[in-house]
């Protein structure tokens, strides 16, 4: 240290200026500048949960677009034929996943029955010959492997799409001659020979797949080289008959199913998530139930947030007597139950508007509320504090002071408020599809709500009709939620934790 003595010997050329010749200006800073938004991003991402669902939302919005634009089928499509059937996908089949196949238990007369659907004797209807007899083809056999078999029952692999077998159809004569074209065309036959059992009078209730003799118990029975004895329809000549005339214009035939949907449709049919109790294909109706939901819930929770947003800022700015008035008004929209509500709008309004934009207005009735409390609520908070007292002082009007100072300090708590909507209009929505309030099922458009409605009644015979819709809304809600406390913790950090 420097004594006194020191510092009387300093003299002028002891000192110099350390930056003489340079300008001295503030620094760039050497990071961007953290906003508001950002810093809250970077808090989000923090949450592993949260991303996680934030993914599962994003995948099944993609979903729902995606799906109907390269499924082969769409929401018009229904084969009451192919009812309840099980998933079948040809490319996943090869790894063991939506094989369409399944375990069934049979006695020796079913399944001597089942064994002879996809065979039977083939004949050339140009020559009338035979050309593989009891040997139409072993892919189109409805047994696909045996798992087991004791002396009265047989455990068998059985194939849900070609159980079906043979059918009657009643067709125009332009149509059978455009089958027998395709079949020329292509080399697959569809038309098979008519059954003389085969009677006009009952051929909706005749099973077209017993083209061989039984006895009198309904054992089938064989010749002396073990093959079954066809009951093939023939005429005068002998030849077998490939259909009959139903009128002037109609013919009945019989053909095995399988083919005649491929000549129908131009593709095998395969469901990936299998068919409902009419015969649609579930992935497209999913799809679109998830795209019904999800805008039904967005457009709730956006009408909400600007009714709440504007019906809140008013009343927490001003206060007094109107925010006294105007809370009345709530407690009278939030007594009224929203059940009754629904049921009212759409017993009455839905006539004349519509389904969808009754069911809107039914949720956005009161749904704003909780939105408008949250807003008035921090409006109390923050229009007390210095900044917006400066502001005022120099001169900002009212309108200013609600939108430009105080209502951002609201947006954390809007943001996560209307994010929590959406599983909230999702469930609700499916609650009451779910107890036929509404019925947003169709051929043009349906709900998760319509469709674990429709399943319900199968619910023991074929879950996966109720199966995949249920597991669609439970990931929505989980995803949601999770997604929007992620938010929450985001934009409040002192709220984290905390259940709204």
């Amino acid at each position: 240290m420097m004594n006194e003595t020191n510092f009387q010997n300093l003299t002028a050329e002891d000192f110099r200026f350390a930056q003489h010749a340079d300008k001295i200006r503030d620094k760039k800073p050497e990071t961007k500048p953290v906003g508001y938004f950002r810093d809250a991003w970077r808090r989000f991402k923090k949450n592993k949960a949260s991303i996680v669902a934030l993914c599962i939302i994003v995948f099944l919005i993609l979903f729902s677009i995606f799906v109907p634009v390269f499924s082969h089928y769409d929401m018009s499509f229904s084969d009451p034929v192919y009812r309840n059937k099980i998933p079948k996908n040809n490319i996943l089949a090869h790894i063991g996943i939506a094989t369409g196949v399944y375990e069934k238990e049979l006695n020796t007369r079913a399944y001597e029955y089942y064994a002879s659907i996809g065979i039977g004797a083939s004949y050339d209807r140009e020559t009338d010959t035979e050309d593989n007899t009891q040997a139409v083809g072993a892919e189109y056999s409805a047994i696909r492997s045996i798992a087991g078999k004791t002396a009265e029952r047989t455990v068998t692999k059985m194939d849900a799409y070609l159980e079906i077998g043979f059918r009657y159809l009643s067709v125009t004569q332009e149509e059978y001659d455009s089958i027998v074209a395709y079949e020329k065309e292509t080399g697959e036959q569809v038309l098979y020979p008519m059954v003389d059992i085969y009677d006009s009078s009952v051929a909706d209730t005749e099973d077209a797949n017993y083209w061989f003799k039984v006895d009198e118990t309904g054992r089938a029975v064989t010749d002396s080289q073990g093959n079954l004895e066809d009951l093939y329809m023939r005429d005068a000549d002998g030849n077998v008959v490939y259909s009959v005339s139903r009128d002037v214009t109609g013919k009945m035939i019989r053909v095995l199913y399988y083919k005649y949907f491929v000549y129908k449709n131009g593709f095998e049919p395969e469901f990936l998530f299998g068919t409902n109790s009419v015969g649609q294909d579930i992935v497209v109706r999913l799809a679109s139930g998830i795209r019904l939901s999800l805008l039904l819930a967005f457009g709730v929770s956006i009408i909400n947030l600007l009714i709440g947003a504007i019906y809140g800022t008013i009343e927490g700015y001003y206060g007094g007597t109107t925010d006294l008035i105007m809370e009345r008004i709530v407690d009278i929209l939030a007594g009224l139950p929203f059940i009754v509500v629904a049921t009212l709008f759409q017993m009455h309004f839905a006539k004349t508007a519509g389904i969808v934009p009754a069911l809107l207005l039914a949720f956005v009735l009161t749904g704003w509320i909780g939105t408008s409390r949250r807003v008035r609520t921090q409006f109390y908070r923050f229009k007390g504090q210095e900044y917006v007292l400066a502001a005022r002082t120099l001169g900002a009007g009212n309108f200013r002071l609600m939108f430009k100072h105080i209502f951002p300090n609201t947006l954390g708590t809007i943001i996560t408020s209307s994010v929590l909507v959406i599983p909230s209009v999702i469930f609700s929505e499916s609650m009451l599809s779910y107890l036929n309030i509404v019925n947003l099922s169709g051929t043009t458009m349906t709900s998760i709500g319509a469709m674990l409605s429709d399943g319900q009644a199968v619910l023991a015979s074929f879950p996966h009709v109720i199966f995949f819709p249920a597991l669609v809304i439970s990931l929505l809600m989980i995803s949601f939620n999770l997604f929007g406390n992620g938010l929450r913790d985001a934009f409040n950090p002192s709220l984290r934790g905390v259940n709204d």
